[in-house]
């Protein structure tokens, strides 16, 4: 799907990756599900591209709904995999999350099981080997991404801001549909290590000015940065 003359997703609502394009070749951010392969593929062939134009993949952080094709990509296609240094022990699979499950409505939930498990959720390979990144880090990828540090939902997580498609890629920082309730709108995310913490980091992104919020689960949202913080805090106080 294209979303602006340089950014384009891949995947759905439910769980979701982005392509930027510029010139020089082809950023990715996020790696969806193992079975997002096939969508990535036949995304960068509507772009007129194809895999041996993607110089670097972003994951926001190392959770298994985000790292999904990643270790292909790079295994078999030499595509350099970049990761805050703090999630490179959980993109590798020596470290994983036990955040409790939190509230759920059985439908929504259902929903994400069943198309996780359809896209290949249940075979996540991890990686072997990554390339770390710290906060305030401007990558030499197409797009020129920055880092900014979103700590909470994992330690490592982060935003990649690409000023050239007006975007911020959030990861789990946010969402803007709650996979478990199915809750539409930008809000804290499930799953969330320290939420207080996932609160805070929100600064790093509210003054940015973007007018893309890309999540990896939910509704690209553009309507700007600031709008986004303003409604995760009142749906956070709102409980």
């Amino acid at each position: 799907m294209k979303l602006g003359p340089h950014l384009h997703r891949i995947g759905n609502d439910i769980v979701a990756a982005y392509l930027i394009e510029t010139e020089e070749g082809v950023t990715v951010v996020d790696a969806g599900l193992a079975g997002h392969w096939a969508d990535l593929v036949a995304e960068l062939s509507g772009m007129g591209r194809s895999l041996a134009d993607v110089r670097g993949l972003i994951l926001t952080h190392g959770d298994t709904d985000h790292i999904g094709f990643a270790e292909r990509l790079r295994r078999d296609h030499g595509v350099p995999v970049y990761v805050h240094g703090a999630d490179a022990a959980r993109a590798r699979g020596e470290v994983k999350s036990k955040v409790p499950f939190g509230p759920f409505k059985v439908g929504a939930t259902a929903r994400f099981i069943w198309y996780a498990s359809r896209k290949g959720g249940l075979r996540t390979t991890y990686l072997s080997e990554v390339v770390p990144v710290r906060d305030g880090q401007v990558l030499e990828l197409p797009g020129a991404p920055r880092v900014i540090g979103m700590p909470g939902h994992s330690p490592g997580s982060i935003a990649v801001h690409v000023p050239i498609a007006d975007a911020v890629f959030v990861g789990d920082a946010l969402t803007t549909r709650h996979v478990l309730t199915g809750r539409p709108g930008p809000q804290p995310a499930p799953f969330t290590d320290d939420p207080a913490l996932a609160l805070a980091s929100l600064a790093g992104i509210e003054d940015l000015g973007a007018t893309w919020i890309l999540p990896g689960h939910g509704t690209p949202w553009n309507g700007g940065a600031a709008e986004a913080v303003r409604r995760i805090k009142a749906a956070a106080r709102a409980g």
